[in-house]
């Protein structure tokens, strides 16, 4: 029997930073790889991490979730297991020394008419006492990107650090800042929608 009344206050205990990450538990075969490179389609998502001043984080991991090129939301397993054909629509990527990461994928195709495609990721780094979450979307087809509820409620110059350039590969840049002038939106999800929580 609890000895604590019901009026007793009580106060939070603090969650503990994101981390450190052991190469043996985390990272996986072919973790990065949600299709064999060379596979007719795939490209190169890729990027850097960087802190609020402006360094590249050595030691972050993403994960990343995305329907695949034509806007399904895949539900097979084998995310853990890769056997070089199945994409499940989900990778990790420990990020390299140089705070670079790197997935091999497929452009994720719109899941409804008109709908702008995004990959979901979370990231995690040293210091963070949670993982963060936000979107980042395909540069093209401008009036789905401005018809897109999330974009579309923030100001021009949040909204672009969610929007990826494409290489001349046909690859996606997409760089990732935690803090500082030009810090990604990060989304709070509170039950009932999403908000920029980098506010």
């Amino acid at each position: 029997m609890s000895n604590v009344s019901a009026t007793t206050k009580l106060t939070p205990t603090p969650g503990q930073t994101v981390g450190p990450f052991y190469g043996y538990a985390l990272p996986y075969e072919k973790d990065r790889e949600l299709l064999a490179p060379g596979t007719p389609g795939a490209i190169r998502l890729q990027g850097t991490v960087y802190d609020g001043a402006g360094h590249p984080i050595p030691d972050a991991i993403l994960e990343i979730w995305q329907p695949d090129a034509e806007g399904k939301i895949v539900q097979r397993t084998g995310s853990l297991v890769r056997d070089g054909y199945t994409f499940t629509g989900f990778g990790r990527s420990a990020v390299g020394n140089t705070g670079v990461y790197t997935f091999t994928t497929v452009n994720p195709g719109p899941t409804e008419a008109g709908a702008a495609p995004f990959v979901s990721v979370a990231v995690y780094a040293r210091g963070l006492m949670n993982r963060l979450f936000t979107r980042m979307y395909l540069p093209e087809n401008e009036e789905a990107l401005a018809a897109d509820p999330l974009l579309s409620s923030l100001a021009p110059e949040r909204r672009k650090t969610l929007i990826a350039r494409r290489d001349a590969d046909g690859g996606l840049t997409w760089d990732i800042r935690l803090q500082g002038g030009d810090e990604t939106v990060f989304l709070d999800f509170d039950g009932t929608g999403y908000e920029d929580a980098s506010q």
